[in-house]
């Protein structure tokens, strides 16, 4: 018989492979801005947000703070690596005033997380603690991100068009938070769970609505471009293993 530790495991890497492709869902987004040498009105502050998530799901899930949990380390490792690599591109295209705001912000991201795991540290002696801790700072970072498909959401009912939301990293995000859900609930994390659970239920509403609203959408080869702006923006809740866990 199979121990739940090793479905566990199994699930993880199967995690570790689809949130694997959600980091690689801006590729379009950055060959457009190579290609044609400038960062055009994509904004830094989805791959600064993701930056951010991931190192603190790292430090979530390295051994002074939980236990078995070297999956979401590496995961959100290779996702705050090509993270960085979108911000180097991002910064190479750019104008001078978005360059001086990337850095700004990548400052005071480095900043704050080394003052506050400093203080969690110091003050949480205890794993148990720590835990709790570093789990609900993971969660509300996550809860604050996914606010960007809502408003995606709101522009497909108003317009009722999903050419501003694209099916397949929809789909995605959803089979994402399921697996890492199933993961949680396995060795019960609660703090993964929350956050995948959100993600999942969210990657679910918005295929409802693709669903609902896809025969209404009108065709037209000015639309060939909006994946890609959806795309940038949606990846900004693409977290904790994002959604990732």
């Amino acid at each position: 018989m199979v121990s739940p530790g090793v479905v566990r495991q199994v699930i993880g890497i199967i995690g570790n492979v689809v949130s694997f492709g959600l980091f690689l869902s801006p590729c379009p987004t950055f060959y457009r801005i190579i290609k044609k040498k400038s960062v055009e009105e994509f904004k830094a502050d989805p791959y600064l947000a993701t930056v951010l998530n991931c190192i603190f799901w790292i430090l979530y899930g390295l051994p002074f703070v939980t236990s078995d949990n070297l999956l979401v380390v590496t995961i959100n490792g290779i996702g705050l690596v090509i993270e960085l690599v979108y911000l180097c591109i991002y910064f190479a295209f750019a104008e001078q005033k978005g360059r001086k705001k990337m850095v700004l912000w990548l400052i005071v991201e480095i900043i704050f997380v080394a003052v506050l795991t400093t203080v969690l540290l110091l003050v949480c002696h205890e794993r148990k603690t720590r835990k709790l801790a570093f789990g609900i700072i993971c969660d509300v970072f996550n809860i604050i991100m996914y606010a960007s498909p809502l408003t995606i959401m709101k522009k497909v009912i108003t317009t009722k068009s999903v050419e501003y939301m694209p099916f397949y990293l929809s789909l995605t995000n959803f089979l994402n938070g399921c697996i890492w859900s199933s993961y949680a609930l396995i060795k019960l994390d609660i703090f993964i769970l929350v956050s995948n659970g959100l993600g999942a239920l969210s990657g679910a509403v918005q295929l409802i609505l693709y669903a609902i609203y896809f025969k209404s959408t009108p065709k037209s080869d000015a639309a060939a471009d909006l994946p890609t702006k959806a795309a940038a923006v949606q990846l900004s809740y693409t977290d904790g293993a994002t959604d990732r866990v």
